[in-house]
């Protein structure tokens, strides 16, 4: 019984390594936020590997090396912002890349789920005038809705701006006290808000639709790796509905992966699958989103642009494979 038990365990490692080296690896960066719940459950629940593929999951410090990594190749694709997309595609990203960027969206993840998050002593948004807040990069899109959202109060040009990262490192330097506002995208804002930082504007009340999160690789990438990239979109789609089903598993795992306390997490997953203002279940590119993102590039980036043609940065194919 012993020698029959070994080789049953002989042969299940073998098969398990088998199947390992049979699926493809597909190599992902993302910032901290919505989309990686997604990714952490198709991992937990093997849905990944069920359509081919070995997801390997890094986060980012900032946008200047996602985008530097992603047209190297160290990454197939990101989960970014899609106004970083814009930004390289028309030379405004403020990385220096060795050639003309081609980086496209696939499918949309979120609105950006954004909001301004300020310390407890910071009332309302004119409270800020004369003090710091923080951004990624004075040329990304989120930071043109910060300033769109403190223009509208008339104080952008009252504050003093610094760059600091990505969202996981603004939500530190919030929380050390070395800026008092940020914006931050869910769950961040909910881990600021648990720990008495104040809720002072939600973005999109600010500007109306917006398409944030994307997922996005170059055209060469969509080309070579098309079948692993329909693979992952399906894969990430199914995750939300085993989410969807799964409540308090999704809160555990938020719990797990991202270090939150257990009643944050659960407020956290509730907001991330919210089915009106979390994360998009169709996978949908808003075009009038899209629209917002351009406005806000041509109002605020340099060197100034006119930008109207969404089509120059998405590329629907892969999406309507996925639901075809």
């Amino acid at each position: 019984m012993t020698l029959a038990a070994a080789l049953a365990a002989g042969a299940a490692q073998t098969q398990t390594q088998a199947q390992a080296q049979a699926l493809a690896k597909l190599n992902v960066v993302a910032f901290a936020g919505a989309s990686n719940l997604a990714i952490w459950a198709g991992q937990q629940q093997g849905i990944f590997a069920r359509h081919g593929l070995e997801v390997a999951l890094e986060l980012t410090p900032n946008s200047r090396a996602m985008a530097s990594d992603l047209y190297s190749g160290k990454y197939d694709l990101a989960l970014t912002s899609v106004d970083n997309i814009v930004a390289y595609n028309e030379g405004q990203g403020e990385a220096r890349l060795p050639g003309p960027s081609d980086f496209t969206a696939f499918f949309g993840v979120d609105d950006g789920m954004l909001s301004v998050m300020a310390a407890a002593d910071v009332p309302d948004l004119a409270a800020l005038r004369g003090k710091v807040v923080s951004v990624d990069a004075m040329t990304t899109g989120f930071a043109f809705v910060l300033r769109e959202v403190l223009g509208q109060a008339g104080i952008a040009d009252q504050v003093e701006w610094v760059a600091v990262g990505g969202g996981a490192q603004r939500l530190a330097a919030l929380l050390e006290g070395k800026q008092a506002a940020t914006l931050l995208n869910t769950p961040l804002d909910l881990a600021a808000e648990a720990r008495g930082f104040r809720r002072l504007a939600r973005g999109r009340d600010a500007v109306g639709a917006y398409q944030g999160i994307v997922a996005a690789a170059r055209r060469g990438t969509l080309a070579a790796k098309r079948d692993q990239l329909i693979g992952f979109t399906r894969g990430f789609r199914e995750s939300l509905v085993w989410l969807d089903a799964n409540r308090a598993e999704a809160a555990g795992i938020l719990t797990a992966r991202a270090n939150m306390p257990p009643p944050v997490a659960a407020r956290a997953a509730t907001a991330l699958l919210d089915p009106e203002r979390g994360i998009f279940r169709d996978l949908r590119i808003d075009e009038a989103g899209l629209r917002t993102v351009l406005r806000l590039r041509s109002k605020y980036a340099q060197p100034q642009k006119e930008l109207t043609d969404i089509a120059r940065y998405i590329d629907p194919s892969i999406r309507a494979a996925t639901f075809g």
